[in-house]
């Protein structure tokens, strides 16, 4: 069934605060609609409303038709003990919540309830079921899990997956899903690239509107047809019609043109006002002098003041006149940035880590022999699909998995900073505060504030515990970390996953500054394309191969 939503007036945020106001929005099928702007900003919030699980702060969302079977597939950061990959799925494709609504519908309707309400209301639970897709779920299950090459079957526990397997769990709940609309949040987390192919395919081919927030930039230049960015420091909410590309380039000259037409208004402003200041003088000036020149004709010296006065006074108050009828040009306000820097530690030896046919059995899962050697300075991409063994080489890399045969080691005075995928560098069980003093035991409370500060994280995230921050939260504590501690070896896993994209921008400039050796593991295509490396490594099935750039 083909779906069109509409949001007029829409205000979204909390009680206390407004995050956006003033959206008006129509989803029509095919439409392909990018939510972005900076962490805070009310993204989230905005699915959240548009799905129906919270109220607007004002404003109207409706759907043409008024039943049209909505599917919001939120961030889960949290996975249910006990959950299968069968039940997940059918847990958020909506086909579970159908099934138990026309269950208790017929049972009503069995019991001997013939009304026409009951009647009706099994009519529709039965409609709604049919299109969730659930009496056929199971027989497409499997098939799906193994073409995206999910090696578990539906009994399995999602508590027992990876990373990257619960991201293609995921995935299949969305190419399983029957929604005439389809609200998405962040969906490329922890894809690899084979599977962002699969999610850009499918979004494009959907005849259903899609409305979805992700920081991927190469995945927004891929699939939107039309963008919303919500503008927390200015306040504003615009819609741009066109790709992901043509925004950035829109907004650019827009912003451009806000601080022209600003500085105009400004300099016209300052020029008449300081014109006006001038009269006054001239006018006070014009007295005395009138005054002096006829010391002893009262008659006359009445006569010049007034005369001189009035003149004065008159132009003046066509000053006064023409800046009030200068119309009023507000200051496009700065946002807050991330300044973002890697501290540098003293060198390290010539060669950083190396491996020597070196290999690690983790189960059924053998990863080399692999001889490959980090030198100082060197930078180096490292990509291939989930499982292929990325995190085994670091970890072998940086002597944290003896290797069962061959050989590994670490360089003399290395030292590490690290972002890895579970953002794990302070204690979990520790107030953010109390963490980074303990890491950092050589700054003052004061100064682990202050620099906390400038990476976005308040009072509120400071004496909150580590454990319980946003996944975004953590990844800035973690390279203000990085910030506070001299590093010559920079291990990153994943670090643009929950970062916004002014977060990201200022990654890559810090990355492009720093000097000493980089590991970077990513899936991130534009982030690879934009970070200088000279070698990138592919895993692939637990080898390695290197290639060397020019």
């Amino acid at each position: 069934m083909s779906a069109t939503l509409v949001a007029k007036d829409l205000a979204g945020g909390h009680a206390h605060r407004t995050l956006f106001e003033s959206l008006d929005l129509t989803v029509a099928p095919g439409d392909v609609v990018g939510v972005v702007g900076a962490n805070g900003a009310g993204k989230s919030t905005l699915l959240r409303i548009l799905a129906g699980d919270l109220a607007p702060l004002d404003g109207v969302v409706s759907t043409a038709p008024s039943d049209a079977f909505v599917g919001w597939l939120p961030q889960e950061h949290e996975r249910i003990e006990g959950e299968t990959v069968g039940e997940y799925v059918a847990r958020r494709t909506g086909a579970a919540a159908a099934t138990v609504a026309m269950e208790e519908a017929a049972a009503a309707l069995g019991s001997g309830d013939d009304s026409p309400a009951t009647a009706d209301a099994y009519a529709h639970s039965l409609d709604h079921w049919l299109a969730s897709g659930a009496p056929d779920l199971d027989e497409r299950l499997a098939p799906m899990l193994a073409d995206l090459g999910l090696e578990v079957g539906p009994d399995a526990l999602m508590t027992s997956l990876s990373g990257g397997q619960a991201a293609r769990a995921a995935l299949a709940v969305l190419m399983l899903s029957r929604f005439d609309l389809v609200l998405l949040d962040e969906p490329t987390n922890d894809l690899d690239l084979a599977g962002l192919e699969r999610l850009e395919t499918f979004v494009r081919g959907l005849r259903a509107g899609v409305v979805l927030v992700s920081h991927d930039r190469e995945f927004l230049s891929r699939v939107v047809t039309r963008v919303v960015e919500l503008d927390l420091a200015q306040h504003q909410v615009a819609v741009y019609d066109g790709g992901y590309d043509a925004f950035l380039e829109e907004r650019a000259i827009a912003r451009r043109h806000a601080r022209e037409a600003y500085e105009e208004f400004a300099d016209k402003k300052a020029d008449l006002v300081s014109r006006a200041r001038v009269q006054r003088e001239w006018s006070s000036q014009g007295v005395r002098n009138a005054m002096r020149k006829s010391p002893d004709n009262d008659k006359i010296r009445r006569r010049a003041q007034s005369e001189s006065s009035e003149k004065q006074a008159q132009k003046v108050r066509q000053m006064e006149s023409r800046i009030a009828r200068l119309e009023e040009v507000e200051e496009p306000r700065k946002e807050w940035e991330l300044r973002f820097s890697i501290a540098a530690a003293p060198r390290s030896s010539s060669v950083v880590a190396t491996l020597d046919e070196a290999t690690a059995r983790l189960g059924d899962f053998t990863f080399g022999p692999a001889s490959l050697q980090v030198s100082a300075g060197d930078r180096i991409g490292i990509v291939g699909p989930n499982g292929a063994g990325k995190t085994t080489l670091l970890r072998l890399l940086l002597g944290r998995l003896a290797p069962a045969t061959g050989r590994s080691g670490l360089g003399a005075s290395v030292a590490i900073g690290e972002i890895d995928q579970t953002r794990t560098g302070l204690d979990d069980d520790l107030p953010l505060g109390a963490a980074f003093e303990a890491a950092m035991p050589d700054l003052a409370p004061a100064d682990v504030r202050t620099l906390l500060a400038k990476f976005g994280l308040k009072a509120d995230q400071v004496t909150s515990l580590v454990g319980r921050l946003s996944p975004g939260e953590r990844t800035r504590a973690a390279m203000a970390l990085l910030q506070a501690r001299g590093v010559n070896l920079l291990v990153l896993d994943e670090p643009t996953n929950h970062l916004d994209l002014p977060a990201i921008e200022q990654l890559e400039q810090a990355l492009e500054s720093y000097d000493g050796a980089l590991l970077l593991v990513t899936h991130d295509r534009r982030l690879l394309d934009n970070v200088r490396l000279d070698q990138r490594w592919q895993v692939q099935d637990g080898r390695v191969t290197a290639t060397q750039f020019a």
